[in-house]
Parts: C-alpha cells; structure tokens; sequence
C-alpha cells in the first residue's frame, strides 16, 4: 500500500504514517513523500496512492488550515484513523548557536518555539519551509543557518543537534489523520464532520449545534473557516465523541442535514494518543 505524507523523509509526518500504518496492520507499507499538505490529500484523491497522513491539530497552535482547507475540497475521502504524536523539537545544525543568522521551518514548528528563539537567538531571522525535514535538508552544510526539525531528522541530514528539546510547551503535541477512500464508518468511538449554513442568520449556529446537545453528544472541536466565496460566510468543523455508538450520531446528522448547505462526514475511527519518550 502507497502511503502519502508530508515529506521529504526525516518529518513528523513520516513517524505519524509509520505508527499509524502499524495501527492498522498494513503490511510493508510504501511511504510516499510530498511537498505541501495539498499535495498529501490530491495523491490520495487522484488514486496515485491508497492512504494519506496529514497533521489536522496542534495542541499548542490549534487547527492546520490547510489540512481542514484539503478535507472540504474533498469530501469524499474519509479518516479510518487518528493518532497523537507528541512533538519535541529540536534545534539543528553545522556551527555554533552564537552564529545561527537564519532558522528555518515549518510556520507551525517556528510558532511553537517563538519563545526559544527569542530568547536564545533573537536576531536569527526565521524562515519558512514546507515541511521541518525540508528545513533540515536546506541547513545541511552552513554555519550560519539552523532548522527547527526532529533529531531524526538530524541523522537524515547529517545535522548536529544543537539544542533539545525547544519547544514552548512541554506537552505539545499533534493530531494526525489517516485517511482512505471508500465507505466511511459511523461506528467508533470519534467522529468528525464538517458543514456550512443556508444563511448567516441570528441562531443558526445555535440551531445546528443544539443538534449536538439534544442528544448528549460532546463537541471535541470546533473550528471555523472562511468559505472562499463571501465575507462572513464559513465552514465549521466539528469533531464529536461517541460513547453510546453510532445511533445518536445518525440522529444527529438527520436533524442537520435540513439546516446544512452542505454537509460533509469524514466517519468514525479510533484515536490512539503516543506517550512522549
């Protein structure tokens, strides 16, 4: 089976489709780079792979827009799996901390160690790279640069790890989503769901929530995006939890439908969540 992840090798996003593809007791797994969350999502869609990894949350940086942006312009795919990779960061490099002039990474992982980095190299100008791995690979080799990455991925790249663990937040974490084609289940113990309103009106938000409510179903998440067409017009996507199985949710999901312009169900899967090392 063809695995897509957000690539090159060395991310989190490889050790996510590894566990994950181990979760699911799929056997010698081809692990298939990509550049870009999109790029993850479309290898999956246009059939060139079988299954996608994508990072969706951050405990520390909330929701990844472009995963959640990937998921509504495909509402056919759905999740078979989550998993909660705790992130430790570290810093990498060729030369001493008191020469690093640029940091590069991924916006999430530069955000989650802002901090550090003011306080340790505040003059380093900080770099953007589609992935933490990517960082890695264009550091290799200077003095002057470092990336934010794992210390796997200092062993890709021949990098010395200069500082770790950097992050602001001890407990930080990320949630990651194994997604597949096909019929998406209803039954597990985590579900997750997106949809837009009719009409941005007083309570009807409220109205499609209550759906929720009314039958005792909690709300995990909930996050909204712009829908791209109008001022004010969004998307909300819900995560929810299932304790007494999938008939509350059926209920639910006919009680909204009416209320919905569009309703996209991603199913229901099981979530593991990684202890740190």
């Amino acid at each position: 089976m063809r695995i897509a992840f957000l690539g090159p090798v060395g991310t989190y996003g490889e050790q996510a489709a590894q566990r994950l593809a181990a979760l699911e007791q799929i056997p010698n797994p081809e692990l298939v780079p990509q550049v870009g969350i999109r790029a993850v999502v479309k290898a999956l869609a246009d059939g060139s792979c079988e299954a996608a990894v994508v990072p969706v949350e951050n405990s520390v940086e909330g929701g990844v827009t472009a995963c959640l942006d990937a998921l509504w312009e495909h509402a056919e795919l759905r999740v078979s799996r989550a998993l909660v990779l705790p992130i430790r960061h570290a810093l990498l490099g060729s030369g001493p901390i008191e020469g690093i002039s640029e940091v590069l990474s991924h916006p999430q992982a530069l955000a989650q160690c802002s901090q550090w980095l003011a306080d340790h190299v505040p003059t380093a100008l900080q770099l953007p790279t589609s992935s933490t791995a990517e960082a890695a690979r264009m550091v290799a080799g200077s003095r002057f640069r470092a990336a934010i990455a794992s210390q796997q991925a200092a062993q890709e790249h021949g990098l010395e790890v200069l500082a770790y663990p950097i992050n602001d937040v001890p407990g930080n974490c990320t949630r990651f989503l194994l997604l597949r084609r096909g019929e998406r289940s209803l039954d597990g113990p985590l579900a997750s769901l997106a949809f837009s309103l009719h009409s941005n009106q007083p309570g009807a938000l409220l109205q499609a929530l209550s759906c929720f409510a009314q039958l005792a179903l909690n709300m995990s998440r909930i996050e909204s995006r712009p829908s791209k067409r109008e001022m004010g017009e969004y998307i909300f996507f819900v995560d929810l939890e299932l304790p007494q199985g999938p008939q509350p949710l059926q209920q639910a999901l006919r009680e909204l439908q009416p209320l919905c312009e569009h309703l996209a169900v991603f199913g229901a899967y099981p979530l593991t969540q990684l202890d740190a090392l």
